[in-house]
């Protein structure tokens, strides 16, 4: 496939807890995930096993041909209470893996923070931004001669909405819009982050931020001003302020703290911006009656509603297959901050499927987003890079075991790994993409 340069970085993602189990064997403490026991009855005590099989998986990536494995650190692994004394074992881990990725000639890009907040810990509290930041010079201190790319925080949309706002994910709050006050201090966490791997030494810092197009369901004024709404929480609430150092009209005023020097904060230069990307959204105004959307409940009193895309094929999670909603987000992205966006990397893209070994269906999956990310760069978008969500099949939050996203099938009784159809074919275009 023509349009990307030698440069360019393909990769693949995971995240500590949805892969790396091991709760109890380096003096690891809990996060609000510990004991949370996801629809399927399962939790992510073993999860794929990786803690013990890192080798094992690092031989995988090298087999793929990747440039880059971005994965996350569990912050209580590296701090048992999420602040003060540091668990020098559970750095260890992390400096085998670095190691045994350098070793294979595949750079490491570590995700500070991927959805496992210290049980001892609250986004609700402005206190933990600056928590957040120690961690950060932490890891940057054992493991920043060998990192020479970050990410501070994945996805705060999905940490403040399902986490505090609906309470989907842990810690299970059901705050609704008085769960705002969360994003302002994650994007305080970010940038305070940003701010301390600077003074540590490093000059390719980004985040990774969940965005989705977002679809007008009918043609009245109530509709475009739920979606208008609902694009402005799920795109432009997060994006603004890292970009432009304000909050979209109407957000500063409900943020704590002296929010004009929050924002100088949180608008601390990032090297590059990830962006992930899965599907669409389809928004109108709400309708009387029960609120659910992909199985999850919604509060009744929310001032918009989602609805399910017709006319696409869909994944095993229900989500749309949408390819070129990539090409559009990324365009709508440039043409909003033009300049204030900085070079894109694709931080997650992929899709769950119940296909054992023969996932043609990701194949063709990942051939149309693929081409969309080439698409959007003929438009004049300038990416950097593409990351696999993900190399394993893992525990998937909520959903448990139900939903397999990986490359490579594991088996979860014996975890014993397979690659897939699709790891085969992302190796050959990886190859090919570098001829």
């Amino acid at each position: 496939m023509s349009g990307f340069s030698p440069e360019f970085l393909w990769g693949v993602s995971t995240s500590a807890l949805q892969i790396e189990g091991a709760f109890d064997t380096d003096g690891r403490g809990p996060s609000v995930w510990d004991g949370h026991t996801a629809k399927d009855g399962t939790d992510a005590r073993v999860a794929t096993g990786h803690y013990d099989r890192y080798r094992e998986d690092v031989a995988l990536l090298a087999g793929l041909g990747v440039d880059a494995y971005r994965f996350s650190l569990s912050w209580t692994r590296v701090q048992p209470s999420g602040t003060g004394a540091v668990n020098q074992r559970g750095l260890d881990f992390y400096d085998r893996l670095v190691d045994e990725l350098a070793a294979h000639g595949i750079t490491p890009v570590p995700t500070l923070f991927h959805w496992d907040t210290p049980s001892t810990l609250s986004w609700q509290d402005r206190d933990t931004a600056d928590r957040f930041a120690e961690y950060a010079a932490i890891v940057a201190d054992r493991l920043g001669d060998r990192v020479p790319r970050w990410i501070t925080i994945n996805e705060p949309a999905e940490v403040t909405l399902l986490g505090h706002a609906i309470g989907e994910h842990a810690p299970g709050l059901k705050l609704v819009f008085d769960a705002l006050p969360v994003a302002h201090h994650l994007l305080l966490g970010h940038g305070k982050a940003v701010r301390a791997l600077r003074a540590a030494g490093a000059d390719q810092i980004g985040v990774a931020m969940s965005h989705t197009p977002v679809w007008t369901a009918g043609d009245t004024d109530e509709d475009r001003f739920a979606a208008d709404l609902y694009d402005g929480i799920m795109n432009h609430l997060f994006a603004d302020p890292v970009l432009t150092g304000r909050y979209p009209e109407g957000f500063a005023e409900a943020m704590p703290g002296p929010v004009d020097d929050d924002l100088a904060v949180i608008a601390s230069p990032v090297d590059w911006y990830g962006i992930n990307y899965y599907n669409p959204s389809l928004v109108g105004a709400p309708k009387p009656g029960e609120a659910s959307y992909a199985g999850i409940d919604l509060p009744p009193d929310l001032p918009f509603e989602l609805h399910d895309i017709p006319g696409y094929p869909h994944t095993a999670f229900d989500w749309p297959v949408v390819p070129d909603g990539l090409r559009e987000l990324l365009v709508s992205l440039r043409d909003r901050y033009g300049d204030r966006l900085p070079p894109v990397v694709i931080t997650e893209n992929g899709c769950s499927y119940d296909d054992p070994v023969d996932d043609t269906r990701r194949i063709e999956y990942l051939d149309g987003h693929i081409r969309a990310v080439a698409a959007a760069m003929s438009e004049g978008v300038d990416v950097r890079g593409y990351f696999v969500w993900s190399l394993l099949d893992n525990w998937e939050w909520a959903e448990g075991f139900r939903q397999r996203f990986g490359l490579v099938h594991v088996d979860y009784d014996t975890l014993k790994r397979t690659p897939k159809a699709s790891y085969a074919w992302y190796r050959d275009h990886i190859r090919a993409a570098k001829a």
